[in-house]
């Protein structure tokens, strides 16, 4: 019955986690499309500058019960602040549009990185969906790692726990990390695509 409970709950709280909407041609082992983006304090960043480092990007939104899971259990917070003391560059994208769940003004934005203690090394706002769609990015979180030649080695969901529940975090195949641990000491990435899950992005 718990099961069954949990399945229904996943399907009421999105009920479209895969649109077809911005399908893309980016794929693992070709070059990540090139992009740039303002943060919260109008400060543009460029794909093109972190050459010659791993990137992660991340799609979130705050307001997401899949993406509170890994925020409220500081679980997405302690991924990035373990890679960045690593030299990984963590670029956390928002693409809801104005009017949709999760877009805030770039005021709203800071206090709420501080409040959950989430450690980017930015968080961008794509607030008309131009990058979101270029990657194809389909929910929230949904995760692309990118290697210092600019290819992409790992697209795909964070683990392999599909839920809103918090303690599946402690039992879940982390797959960022695992990519990220694999990449780091020179050995290839063992599983390199999953399927996202979480809510749909809100363009």
């Amino acid at each position: 019955m718990k099961a069954i409970s949990t399945f229904l709950a996943l399907v009421l709280v999105c009920a479209a986690c895969y649109p077809t909407a911005g399908a893309s041609g980016v794929a693992v082992g070709k070059p990540a499309p090139a992009f740039s983006l303002k943060d919260a304090d109008g400060k543009t960043h460029s794909l093109a500058d972190f050459k010659g480092k791993y990137v992660v990007l991340e799609w979130v939104n705050y307001e997401c019960p899949f993406v509170k899971k890994h925020y409220d259990t500081a679980n997405m917070q302690k991924l990035q602040k373990e890679f960045t003391a690593k030299g990984v560059v963590w670029l956390s994208i928002n693409s809801s549009a104005p009017g949709k769940q999760g877009h805030f003004p770039p005021e709203r934005i800071n206090a709420l990185m501080k409040e959950k203690g989430a450690a980017p090394t930015a968080y961008l706002i794509d607030s008309d969906g131009t990058v979101g769609k270029l990657y194809g990015a389909k929910t929230t979180p949904h995760m692309y790692i990118i290697d210092p030649q600019g290819n992409l080695i790992y697209m795909g969901a964070i683990d392999d726990k599909p839920s809103t529940e918090k303690a599946d975090v402690e039992t879940a195949r982390n797959y960022v990390r695992a990519a990220l641990e694999e990449a780091l000491s020179g050995k290839p990435v063992s599983v390199v695509t999953t399927q996202p899950y979480g809510c749909s992005v809100k363009y």
